[in-house]
């Protein structure tokens, strides 16, 4: 009695037993997917080259916005400023030599000209009348009356241009030389504003508030241009980077929040999908049935945490559990 009694447990519990491997079986499992932190990084790069005379920082360094990182020093940039300023310096007192016009001393010098031009004139005017009269009474040659005609005629034309000498000096310059003058000082100002940015650029300075990762270059070294010098990583711009297989991806919809787990931090956060790639990047081979095999693609997925996560490092891992 007492032994059937046993086999019947026993039965029993075998049957519990397989009734629960069966379940375990066909019940879906649980599949963690891992991804891990992305951050935005900047390197940062000056147009100016030459030779890193400071660099201010070091790896590590947390740094605000506008903080000096490092300077370059370049001869030829500033011995090009000092020659931009001199051409603007002068275009400068080109215009006020056009605006101002003549000198007091240039405008009484044109105006005694004139005069004295204006006596000559009447003078030669007076000697061919009288020349002439003697001409027609038959006293002189028509060859005198003709050389005093002539020598009337050049300081009458001498007069008048001294005249226009004159006014001109009064008026002052020309609108177009006025013009001129000033489109030439301009084009001056141009260049020594461009000298002095790209020499601005050659402070560098940290565009956002961030932390120092790499420092690529050392003080003395000749850097060229647009070639990095010091790294940046912007932690507060972190996101969780997934490769979703195309099977799995059902469960990812822009805007949907996820619970995502930091193994590194052991913390459990909130994290909202912001992006899903819309080309598949690579393909993951499986099977999904027995002689039907096929290339599954794999799409990329961006998580961004709805709140900032304290001492999350780009590098670390982010786990997802998968039905």
């Amino acid at each position: 009695m007492i032994n059937r009694s046993l086999s019947a447990v026993a039965l029993l519990i075998l049957i519990i037993f397989l009734g629960y491997g069966l379940m375990l079986a066909y019940s879906p499992k649980e599949q963690i997917l891992q991804g891990q932190i992305e951050a935005t990084e900047y390197n940062i790069s000056s147009k100016v080259a030459g030779r890193i005379e400071q660099v201010m920082v070091k790896q590590g360094d947390n740094v605000s916005k506008g903080d000096l990182l490092y300077a370059i020093n370049s001869p030829e940039l500033n011995a090009k400023l000092m020659q931009a300023e001199g051409g603007r310096d002068a275009a400068k007192a080109m215009v006020l030599e056009a605006d101002n016009g003549a000198r007091k001393q240039q405008i009484s010098a044109s105006k005694e000209q004139w005069k004295k031009s204006k006596i000559a004139e009447k003078l030669a005017n007076t000697t061919y009348k009288r020349i002439d009269t003697l001409f027609q009474d038959g006293v002189l040659a028509r060859q005198k009356r003709d050389e005093a005609f002539t020598h009337w005629q050049v300081t009458k034309y001498t007069e008048q241009a001294a005249l226009a000498m004159y006014q001109m000096a009064q008026e002052g310059a020309r609108e177009e030389t006025k013009a001129a003058a000033a489109g030439n000082a301009r084009i001056a100002e141009g260049a020594v504003n461009e000298i002095s940015a790209i020499l601005q650029d050659s402070q560098m300075r940290s565009p956002i508030d961030a932390e120092v990762s790499e420092v690529l270059m050392h003080s003395g070294e000749l850097v060229p241009s647009g070639f990095p010098v010091v790294s940046l990583i912007d932690m507060s711009n972190a996101w969780a980077i997934f490769q979703v297989r195309e099977d799995q991806l059902k469960q990812f919809k822009k805007g949907k929040k996820i619970n995502l787990s930091i193994p590194a931090l052991d913390i459990k956060t909130e994290f909202i999908v912001t992006y899903i790639s819309v080309m598949g990047d690579f393909a993951t081979w499986r099977a999904t049935e027995s002689g039907h095999d096929f290339d599954m693609r794999t799409f990329q997925v961006e998580l961004h945490p709805t709140q900032q996560i304290l001492d999350l490092r780009v590098g670390m891992s982010a786990l997802m559990v998968s039905e």
